[in-house]
C-alpha cells in the first residue's frame, strides 16, 4: 500500500510559489531522505490540476502536508490523501 497526497493549487500559484520554494524544497528533501516521500511532481497545468506525491505511510503524507511551507503559506488551498493499491513494482 502507498499513499498519494494531492494538492489543489491556490489562486495565482505561479506568483505565490517562488517565495516559499526553497523552504518547500528543503521539506521535500527531508522526507525523501527519510524514505517516506517516494515521488513528487506537478501535473502539466499545476494551476488547474495541482500536484501529487507518493508516500510510504499515511502518517508521513499527512504530517508532510500539515507542515509543508506551501500549505502553511497559502500556496496550496486544499489537500487530501488517498490509499493507493500499487500493483506493478520493479523493472
Amino acid at each position: 500500500m502507498k499513499y498519494v497526497l494531492f494538492y489543489e493549487s491556490a489562486d495565482d500559484v505561479a506568483s505565490k510559489a517562488p517565495e516559499h520554494f526553497l523552504a518547500h524544497k528543503a521539506h521535500l528533501d527531508e522526507y525523501a531522505a527519510a524514505g517516506t516521500l517516494l515521488m513528487v511532481g506537478t501535473f502539466a497545468d499545476p494551476q488547474h490540476d495541482g500536484s501529487m506525491s507518493v508516500f510510504s505511510t499515511r502518517e508521513g503524507a499527512e504530517e508532510f502536508a500539515r507542515t509543508d511551507p506551501f500549505v502553511r503559506n497559502g500556496v496550496v488551498k486544499a489537500w487530501r490523501v488517498l490509499d493507493w493499491n500499487e500493483v506493478l513494482t520493479g523493472p
